[in-house]
């Protein structure tokens, strides 16, 4: 590689030496124009904190660099911490104590990056050659001979020759089109910038292709990797839906180096969309790829439209069949990889234990705690299958709660004994199985970590929640269940820790407790800075950091992150084989018609079924609910005589309702409860609906399409079904069912009971 210079301004410079700047420097320069073929490298040493400017946006990229700088700048490159430090009194003639790179230049000389002239000075003030550039670096950086066949005519009897011919070999320096290298030619502020880029740059290259997660930390600075510790969600930027990439999203990457990013609905047009999305996004950084995350746990929480609509995981509990499970997280994996997305928060290992949890309800596969982790073991093992990260949650347990941690503050207050026996098993298992992510809760355990802080809510004592909790996540999983993967904290924005702790607070506390990766923080550049300030400070120490980073670099890698991908036109190409294809499809069909499940009936085994000439009331608590069912009755009944009326059933409008039903052969009552306690639901008015069915003698099935808890509050119900979802492929395996098409083999996956009598 050749590259022709610009003309070189030789200068000393005296009292206009430049400071080597900070992480808070300028990075932006108005008077770059003539030397543009080094903005970049300028630039990027600067994002660095390595140099800066003259101030004004002036970088003056054609002024020569001197001695002095040029180890200014290796030193706050390599030593940072050292700056601080007392240094050895310099023995230089020319080198005062009141020099301003008097402690750089005495850092560089205990490190053996540059020594002396043999009349004692060290000539601070005169520029660097090319030469002696070339000697900075090879002592600074661990270079070896490359390979790139580079020798130059007026090179092989100078002393540098030896440096040179390494950095030369390995495309580091150019020469100049007459086939010379001109080493004792001096050396511009534009010119080692981009050196020193080069070298930074292809020693962090060497490192990822080496796996050596170590040495390209230490070519990290501070900023990136705390960045690589948080990962924002991008919903909208200036009150627009983020769903291509827009200098908020930029800002993210390039200010912040955040890690990874999770996306919801508002991200997300369609496959196509999201797939070029995420693809130009991976362009955006450097390096170092991202982790792209969603919730997809299927049923309830799901992202993707167009996508398989799976069951849900309770619909799962209730067929029981770990190689349902699998498959489900198989044909998840598939399209989420297709879609340019590596990690699925999923699968829910909570063991919903609690018929009034408001929040996990239908997202868990059980109440037991040994079918939660049959079935999580499976949809783990097919996630790996296609090479998605696992990211399960909600460690230590969230299954057991009456209050939702989007909105407060849980406490569990079981034992050590019940807490092993139910809420842990799922996790324990999923660690020996090598689960590479987990989730924690915003949830306070006491009988694990006791610790009480004052709330900046309202200044009473608060638990402290497992998501800042260092008992929890270093003694407990770390230490005690030897938990070795990631750990990354339930979203910042939930009141479980928002309405408790400042964001500066809680972040830092997460960080230090143990949390390797911060999900959605409320405020990203603010999170960013805060630990930022906690690792120069010394309240979160850079071994933590180090640790968290290289755990993130250990599982991107794993997952092939760091590997070039197909092109974004080979990747539209296959959506359509992928995302809803017909074997995915089909995974979806069985899983909703195995898990209908009869909570009452006539033999405690069928329930009410829809006779060909019927007339059918269809009650629900919503219109677009009931509108779903008539129009999947109407297709499944096919040439059946069925006549279909829609009701919308709420506390005012009881009486009209039972008008409607008193011209029915069949009413088919839907129930929907979720996201609010079980026994603070309309019970009262669904019995008194009930009780006049009864008395009326009317046929009719409860098709329960929430949380399948309704045989607890419910009385004399005759006939009652469960589906677990109300999405098309569950309604539609329920109507099966209700025409006689389908047995209901499902098993009830909850301790609630299946008589109402």
């Amino acid at each position: 590689m050749r590259l022709t210079y610009k003309t070189i301004i030789a200068a000393a410079f005296g009292s206009m030496l430049i400071w080597a700047g900070s992480a808070n420097a300028e990075t932006t320069f108005v008077d770059l124009q003539h030397t543009q073929w080094a903005k970049d490298g300028i630039q990027y040493m600067a994002k660095r904190g390595t140099v800066a400017g003259y101030g004004n946006g002036k970088f003056q990229p054609q002024t020569s660099v001197t001695r002095g700088q040029a180890v200014t700048f290796l030193v706050r490159e390599l030593y940072p911490d050292q700056l601080e430090q007392p240094v050895e009194k310099l023995k230089y003639t020319d080198v005062s104590i009141n020099h301003p790179f008097y402690r750089e230049i005495a850092i560089a000389e205990q490190h053996g990056l540059a020594g002396g002239f043999p009349d004692g000075s060290f000539r601070p003030n005169i520029p660097i050659s090319r030469a002696e550039t070339a000697a900075f670096l090879t002592r600074a950086y661990p270079l070896q001979q490359g390979t790139l066949n580079a020798k130059w005519t007026d090179t092989e009897k100078h002393w540098g020759a030896a440096p040179i011919q390494i950095m030369s070999s390995n495309g580091l320096v150019g020469g100049y089109p007459d086939g010379t290298y001109q080493p004792d030619r001096t050396v511009t502020r534009a010119e080692y910038a981009v050196f020193m880029a080069r070298v930074i740059q292809f020693e962090r290259e060497a490192a990822i292709q080496a796996k050596d997660w170590d040495k390209l930390i230490s070519y990290m600075t501070v900023s990136e990797q705390v960045g690589q510790m948080l990962m924002p969600d991008i919903r909208q930027w200036n009150g627009k839906a983020t769903t291509t990439v827009n200098e908020g999203l930029k800002r993210n990457l390039q200010d912040q180096h955040v890690g990874g990013l999770i996306l919801f609905e508002k991200n997300i047009v369609d496959a196509q969309q999201v797939t070029t999305f995420t693809h130009q996004i991976q362009n955006q950084t450097g390096d170092i790829p991202l982790f792209i995350g969603i919730d997809q746990e299927g049923g309830v929480i799901r992202r993707i439209p167009g996508g398989t609509n799976l069951p849900g995981q309770m619909a799962l509990g209730a067929t029981g069949d770990p190689a349902l499970a699998e498959a489900a997280g198989r044909l998840t994996g598939e399209e989420l990889k297709a879609l340019g997305i590596q990690v699925n928060f999923a699968p829910v290992l909570d063991v919903n234990s609690n018929p009034d949890n408001p929040i996990i309800g239908l997202r868990s596969f059980s109440s037991n705690a040994e079918l939660v982790t049959r079935l999580g073991l499976a949809m783990i093992k097919g996630l790996h299958q296609s090479d998605v990260v696992a990211g399960v949650k909600h460690f230590p347990g969230h299954g057991d709660t009456s209050v939702d941690s989007h909105l407060g503050l849980p406490v569990l207050t079981h034992g050590r004994e019940r807490l092993d026996a139910v809420e842990l098993k799922p996790f324990k298992a999923a660690m020996k199985e090598g689960v590479d992510m987990i989730m924690t809760a915003h949830i306070a355990f006491p009988a694990i970590d006791n610790e009480q802080v004052t709330s900046r809510k309202d200044g009473t004592p608060v638990p402290l929640p497992a998501t800042l909790s260092r008992k929890v996540l270093t003694g407990l999983l770390r230490e005690e269940l030897q938990y070795n993967g990631l750990i990354i904290s339930d979203a910042f924005t939930m009141k479980g820790i928002s309405e408790h702790f400042g964001e500066t607070e809680a972040v830092r506390r997460a960080a230090d407790a143990g949390i390797d990766i911060i999900l959605m923080p409320q405020d990203v550049s603010n999170a960013h800075q805060a630990l930022i300030q906690a690792v120069n400070n010394g309240t979160l120490s850079r071994e933590r950091v180090h640790e968290a980073v290289k755990r993130i670099l250990t599982v991107k890698s794993k997952y092939h992150l760091f590997e070039s991908g197909p092109s974004l036109t080979q990747k539209l190409s296959k959506l359509k084989n992928i995302i809803g294809s017909d074997a995915h499809l089909q995974v979806e069909r069985s899983i909703a018609e195995r898990a209908v499940t009869v909570l009452t009936g006539a033999d405690g085994k069928s329930v009410e079924t829809i006779r060909a000439s019927d007339r059918v009331v269809i009650v629900a608590s919503d219109a677009d609910q009931a509108e779903q069912l008539q129009k999947q009755l109407k297709q499944t009944a096919g040439n059946a005589s069925i006549e279909t009326v829609t009701v919308v059933l709420n506390s005012n409008n009881m009486k009209t309702v039972l008008q409607t039903v008193n011209k029915a052969d069949y009413v088919l009552m839907a129930s929907y409860q979720f996201r609010n306690v079980a026994s603070q639901f309309r019970w009262e008015e669904m019995q008194l609906f009930i009780n006049e069915l009864n008395q009326r003698q009317v046929r009719y099935t409860l098709l329960s399409l929430g949380n399948p808890y309704e045989m607890l509050h419910l009385h004399n119900v005759r006939s009652a079904l469960a589906v677990y979802g109300k999405q098309e492929p569950n309604t539609l395996a329920a109507i099966k069912v209700l025409l006689g098409k389908l047995e209901a083999k499902g098993k009830l996956p909850t301790d609630s009971g299946q008589s109402g009598e």
